[in-house]
């Protein structure tokens, strides 16, 4: 068995990545082996950044991004982090343009380490997000979780960021609501089709909020760097805070700033943990015992 491809593990405030290179090579991390490697308490993940050669000009790679339950995401801003480290330790080269399935990205590592990845412009209008039905005001629309009568959580804030998001606004600390309860029956709700991450948000001042998200394809996350900016443009459009917020999600604070040209800019972290080798068909890996992938 071939274990051709190289792989880092990483994560981005725990946000547990694996960043694949794939470069040079005609195929894919099949879903199979994105399940078996999810599997395996080593190489868990929440999303793989499968790094492969460009498809347009003007842009360094094409990123494909892939769920913990073999399923394709649009968009990662965590793992997009994790790639631009991974590439700038490889190359010394800082500022990168990646193509993804929902857009062109424009990342850049700074001096002191931190990350900033443009997540490009939310998508706002309800057949963009999309939604399976008409909502003319996506700053609210009508879903709840919980008896009718007293619902747990009701009235979110609807967003894309290249992936539908779902904003529940509460009052008190974001940890005392179950959301692996309502978490996957709102992912799966009929009024997202293309299922929906779904978070929890708290707003503590006017420029800081806090936040837990239900990814969707991946479950529970200590971080999601897209639900970040869905949840600090939200809060914006509501009122509840200005254009440039920190977001502080179970691992940690991110920066998030909602530029007046609608791109949103967010700047964080990344960690590598360790390199190996793997099988893209199968997921069968092997550490490396020194040295970065």
């Amino acid at each position: 068995m071939a274990l051709e491809a190289a792989f880092a593990k990483m994560n981005g405030l725990g946000n547990a990545i694996i960043v694949a290179d794939m470069r040079g090579r005609a195929d894919r991390v099949t879903p199979e082996a994105a399940r078996a490697l999810n599997a395996d308490p080593a190489t868990r993940f929440d999303q793989i950044m499968a790094i492969h050669d460009p498809r347009v000009a003007g842009t360094h790679n094409y990123i494909e991004i892939i769920n913990s339950d073999g399923s394709q995401a649009q968009a990662c801003g965590n793992g997009t982090r994790c790639v631009v480290q991974a590439l700038a330790a490889e190359t010394g080269q800082k500022v990168f343009t990646f193509q993804t399935v929902a857009g062109i990205l424009n990342a850049e590592e700074h001096e002191d380490g931190l990350i900033s990845v443009d997540m490009g412009k939310p998508r706002l209008g309800w057949q963009d997000i999309p939604l399976a039905e008409e909502f003319r005001d996506t700053r609210m629309i009508e879903l709840q979780a919980g008896p009718i009568d007293a619902p747990v959580l009701h009235s979110p804030s609807v967003a894309s960021m290249g992936n539908p998001h779902a904003i529940f606004w509460v009052e008190g600390d974001v940890n005392a609501y179950d959301l692996e309860r309502f978490g996957p029956l709102l992912e799966n709700h009929p009024i997202f089709p293309e299922r929906a991450n779904i978070s929890i948000a708290h707003v503590t001042t006017d420029n800081a909020l806090m936040l837990r998200t239900w990814e969707r394809g991946a479950g529970l996350t200590l971080a999601c760097g897209s639900a970040a900016c869905a949840a600090a443009v939200s809060a914006a459009r509501t009122g509840r805070t200005g254009r440039h917020v920190t977001v502080t999600v179970p691992g940690g604070p991110l920066d998030i700033l909602w530029r007046e040209d609608d791109h949103v800019i967010m700047t964080g972290p990344a960690e590598w943990e360790f390199s190996g080798r793997f099988d893209p068909a199968t997921g069968a890996w092997e550490r490396e015992t020194e040295g970065a992938a």
